[in-house]
């Protein structure tokens, strides 16, 4: 079973596709973010979709009204995105909005330091409008698993946990799959290593059996 999730946090078309392509084998899905939508163009999903012939998860991070989120989300959608990103604190109706059109995957916690802040104290009002709208997945950090674990047992099961922070940002992939995740996303430890393939290969194997 493939539970890695390759973030492909770079701005070039033709690196994207590369690095895309060698790791394949070894992803269950390959999420992009502003950066490459930014310095490729939308129809980079489209692109990443045919190399890779895998899921696409667009991580847009959601928030606005749900007229903006419907009229993003339709677009991103008909790119070839199989998932997108969204934030929660804009409240349900916005996230309906982009349920509404595709698979959605609601943000109920990040992995960088400044989360406590901010969205850690709201978690649990999150993790509740997860539990009544059901979307297909949730994030959660893996530089803390901890609160995975949390999560996880506050989550209506069915309802997936995709944990980015494994790597650059500290967070151990066995770690947090034992804590509940079901799928790791990882960056910079892949793209940014002088062998994607091997780096991608290497993750994958620890993470069997886990």
């Amino acid at each position: 079973m493939r539970r890695l999730v390759l973030a492909l946090d770079v701005y070039e078309r033709d690196r994207a596709l590369e690095i895309a392509e060698c790791t394949a084998d070894y992803l269950w899905a390959v999420k992009v973010n502003w950066p490459l939508i930014i310095g490729s163009g939308l129809n980079i999903i489209t692109e990443l979709k045919q190399v890779t012939g895998l899921p696409i998860i667009a991580d847009l991070k959601l928030a606005d009204i749900p007229n903006t989120n419907r009229l993003i989300a339709g677009k991103v959608f008909e790119a070839g995105a199989d998932y997108i990103i969204a934030h929660g604190f804009v409240g349900s109706d916005s996230v309906e909005a982009v349920m509404e059109l595709g698979r959605t995957i609601l943000v109920v916690e990040m992995s960088h330091p400044g989360a406590r802040e901010f969205i850690q104290p709201v978690t649990d009002k999150l993790i509740e409008m997860a539990n009544g709208l059901e979307p297909f997945g949730v994030i959660a950090p893996a530089t803390r698993p901890e609160r995975v674990s949390y999560i996880r047992s506050k989550l209506k099961p069915g309802i997936r946990i995709l944990t980015p922070g494994v790597g650059a940002q500290g967070g151990r992939a066995g770690e947090v799959l034992k804590a509940g995740a079901d799928y790791v996303i990882v960056g910079r430890s892949i793209y940014a290593s002088e062998n994607p393939r091997a780096a991608a290969r290497k993750l994958h194997e620890e993470m069997t059996g886990v």
